[in-house]
């Protein structure tokens, strides 16, 4: 008992550190969720409470332990390979233009086609940073999925953001979108994917061009995830994407050619949580509900004239600019939120091509 206990406190220190510094409530939720997880409290469910005029709508909150993979610590160019799958790297060039990558292939479903999910990382981070602080590939070890986390080159952009604000990069068959759609399809080719359950998430700019990326190449990306990103069209320079960052357009934005799921933090000081709602554009029936998982959170659901849901909207309430119920081991995360990664995984599985 002392051991567990032990092992249950060392992997409390980190959030537990981090929520210190925010406030009270914080620590109080991690000290929670942490018990949850070791099985010393019961598992929360989300509490939704909707207005006279919304849905409620039902959900669940998942408690994700906060813990390093080995899996996810190998940042060289060799294959790290264990019962948990494997997580290599490898470049992929496109005329005179090119990127690294870094592709996590699952254990254990030899012969199967499986889903393929495109992660875009944020500024300054890297495939190793993201797949750690989104824990994505331990939950598509879980779920039986592939995991493409394309690098971007810092020739191409100096802080390695994704550059969804210029020109060049926001069209079909130009730039950053045919690269990457390029790299995905290269993927599909020369791996075990179901072509019908390719989707693409990102955070940031990565979330900026996956926006991009469900807008121009609707016949590859069956769903789209956005994370603190920002719509397309947001911005055609520079100038004009720091001030959509910092406060939103009020202009209509286009509706998405494909299903897609928003996560973004009222708090957030970097992207303007409006943003988040901008990526949806105007159309379709919406209900909204509220519920708690360590933070609280308005869930929105759009729907098309079929009664389909073709969007949901997750604003987290008193999160920044964070991928929510994120590790602390990787950068921009947030461990008290809604797990984004196992919802969004959730959304892909509901919409395949077609």
């Amino acid at each position: 008992m002392k051991s567990m206990f032990q092992t249950w406190l060392a992997r409390l220190r980190a959030p537990l550190k981090g929520a210190a510094a925010r406030n009270a409530i914080d620590v109080k939720a991690v000290i929670e969720g942490s018990l949850r997880n070791a099985g010393l409290l019961p598992a929360t469910q989300a509490t939704p409470a909707a207005s006279n005029d919304d849905t409620v709508i039902e959900g669940e909150c998942h408690v994700v332990e906060d813990r390093a993979d080995t899996l996810h610590e190998r940042s060289d160019s060799k294959s790290s390979e264990s019962d948990a799958g494997s997580f290599s790297a490898a470049g992929f060039a496109l005329g005179s233009d090119s990127r690294g990558y870094k592709l996590f292939v699952p254990a254990g479903f030899a012969g199967q086609q499986l889903p393929l999910i495109v992660m875009l990382h944020g500024c300054t981070q890297d495939p190793d940073e993201f797949a750690r602080g989104t824990r994505m590939n331990l939950l598509a070890q879980e779920t039986g999925a592939l995991v493409l986390y394309p690098a971007q080159a810092q020739r191409s952009n100096g802080a390695r953001c994704w550059n969804w604000f210029q020109p060049g990069d926001q069209t079909r068959d130009a730039g950053e979108p045919a690269l990457l759609a390029a790299m995905t399809r290269h993927i599909i080719a020369s791996n075990p994917v179901d072509p019908r359950r390719v989707h693409v998430a990102g955070l940031s700019a990565g979330g900026a061009m996956a926006a991009i990326l469900g807008q121009e190449y609707p016949d590859l990306f069956a769903s789209i995830g956005v994370h603190s990103g920002l719509p397309p069209g947001a911005a055609r320079d520079v100038p004009s994407a720091f001030a959509a960052m910092k406060t939103a357009s009020t202009d209509a934005m286009p509706t998405p050619k494909v299903p897609t799921i928003v996560f973004h933090g009222d708090q957030d000081k970097t992207v303007d949580p409006r943003n988040g709602a901008n990526v949806l554009g105007a159309s379709g029936t919406r209900n909204s509900a509220t519920g708690e998982c360590g933070r609280r959170y308005t869930r929105t659901m759009v729907t098309d004239s079929a009664g389909l849901v073709r969007a949901e909207h997750w604003l987290v309430h008193g999160a920044g600019h964070a991928w929510s119920g994120g590790s602390s081991e990787g950068s921009y995360t947030d461990a008290l939120g809604p797990d984004a990664s196992r919802e969004m995984l959730r959304f892909f599985r509901e919409h395949p091509l077609g």
